[in-house]
């Protein structure tokens, strides 16, 4: 296994981290055994969030008497102070610990700095001022975003969607972020389900020494995939590289990293969640995005102006009606 540094932080990670959104959707005991497992594999950086239902719930009966084996990062939505301490009391009783390594705001819409009307940049110095949290973080999906919290200074790791779907940009992200010491961890690693071979998914993310990607697992034969790929070198095989070139072909106009710019949409739809919808379903709790009210928000899809908003200010080039039509499509099948 690789071993790696996290960012100007000091924490020696292993190349691989533990993404723990899709343990939400399985019960307890496999969440338990699959943390377990993955720890005892080498694993020992893992990523939660106070928005995951009861991810962090499942780690903290995995690994309450296990806090010195591994490091932790997890995340919260907040939007002001008063919020944000309920969010981190939560996720430390949660998590049966007395601090977080790594504490992340969870994709806002900006990047929030001492001083400023919300009150979450002051709330976590003190956090961390407190011991309660030992670094700070910050999570986005919006490349501008990211941008500024990297040059800002006040960030020491970057959540962001990378893979080999990513462009040029997202790849001189990385490359910033070395360059500022910030540490980046790699969400989407998989592009939330659209990329299925570990193999070429892990080799191609090799290639950044800096880049830290949480695999999103919730099937033990996913780990196990993991593992057989850990201890290989980075060169891609043949057969690897021709598969990343027919990806790329095929899907890199499909994934929606669900940063919202296309919105507001005036026909209502909800589009970074409607064309992320079958990468919902498979990655994360489906039931509620099945339910009633889902289907009405899917229902909407079909009253598509086609005025090219969505498209005008998407800053990844994405056909968005042609998603948003091919993710209803699959929504009515698994109604059926």
């Amino acid at each position: 296994m690789t071993i790696t540094t996290l960012g100007r932080m000091g924490l020696k990670v292993n190349k691989d981290g533990f993404g723990a959104l899709p343990v939400q959707r399985v019960e307890k005991s496999i969440a338990v055994k699959l943390l377990q497992k993955a720890l005892d594999g080498g694993i020992n950086f893992f990523d939660s969030a106070r928005g995951y239902s009861d991810s962090e719930e499942k780690i903290g009966a995995a690994f309450s008497d296990r806090r010195d084996k591994f490091i932790l990062a997890t995340k919260t939505g907040s939007k002001d102070a008063e919020t944000f301490w309920k969010h981190l009391e939560t996720s430390l009783s949660t998590l049966k610990t007395d601090y977080i390594d790594v504490y992340q705001f969870h994709n806002p819409n900006f990047v929030p700095r001492p001083g400023d009307s919300s009150g979450l940049y002051d709330a976590i110095l003190k956090a961390k001022e407190q011991g309660k949290i030992r670094f700070i973080g910050i999570s986005n999906h919006r490349l501008p975003i990211a941008k500024e919290a990297v040059e800002s200074g006040l960030y020491d790791t970057l959540q962001f969607p990378f893979n080999y779907l990513s462009d040029d940009q997202e790849i001189a992200l990385t490359k910033l972020c070395l360059e500022k010491n910030v540490g980046f961890i790699a969400m989407k690693a998989l592009s939330g389900g659209l990329l299925t071979d570990i193999g070429a998914c892990h080799g191609w993310m090799a290639q950044y020494p800096n880049v830290v990607p949480i695999w999103g697992i919730q099937r033990e034969s996913e780990l196990d995939q993991l593992f057989s790929v850990m201890d290989r070198g980075t060169e891609l095989s043949a057969a690897e590289k021709n598969r990343i070139e027919a990806d790329r072909k095929e899907l890199s106009g499909t994934f929606c990293r669900g940063c919202g710019y296309c919105m507001p949409c005036p026909a209502g739809i909800i589009i970074n969640t409607c064309a992320r919808m079958s990468l919902l379903l498979r990655r994360s709790p489906s039931a509620r995005f099945l339910g009633e009210e889902w289907q009405k928000e899917m229902a909407k899809i079909k009253n598509c102006k086609h005025c090219g908003h969505c498209t005008s200010h998407c800053p990844y080039g994405l056909d968005t009606p042609a998603l948003l039509a091919k993710n209803y499509e699959d929504y009515q099948k698994l109604l059926v």
